[in-house]
């Protein structure tokens, strides 16, 4: 089943068992989807709606961290929760061993061709250390995955 069709099939059984809080973080996945179906103007690819859902978790963080410095900890609680029912739907996350064992091994690949990597090879790394990520199917948070490039073209 598409990514699509699982986020509606979960919004009708989240109105059923009448849990509110869930079924308004679903529509607004649904509504994410639509609007980014409007611009495309055909129907989204599971790999375009995870990367909705990506862009939404990312917003969520953004907010957490401004309402934590606000002081607002009970907007920031119920962010956090949306983020929970947000991840239900995507691939499983990267741990950070995971991480830099695929930085490492794509570093190794690329400097096979005998060049010298310094930072300025940063984008040419981060592309082949993506790709990767996206091969096993997996994801990760593009702030960590950079710092742990960045600190190994350093070497």
């Amino acid at each position: 089943m598409s990514l699509v069709k699982q986020i509606d099939t979960d919004t009708i059984a989240a109105m059923k068992a009448k849990d509110a809080e869930r079924t308004g973080v679903l529509r607004m996945v649904k509504a994410a989807f639509k609007t980014r179906e409007i611009e495309k103007r055909e129907p989204l690819t599971d790999a375009e709606a995870q990367q909705v859902l990506t862009t939404m978790i990312k917003q969520r963080r953004e907010s957490i961290e401004q309402f934590q410095k606000g002081g607002r900890a009970d907007l920031a609680g119920k962010e956090a929760w949306e983020i929970t029912v947000i991840e239900a739907y995507m691939p499983k996350a990267a741990s950070e061993e995971e991480i830099r064992q695929l930085v490492e091994e794509a570093i190794a690949e690329l400097a096979v061709s005998g060049d010298d990597l310094g930072p300025k090879d940063m984008g040419t790394a981060m592309k082949a250390v993506q790709a990767r990520i996206q091969q096993k199917g997996l994801r990760a948070d593009g702030r960590m995955v950079s710092e742990m490039v960045k600190a190994r073209l350093a070497k």
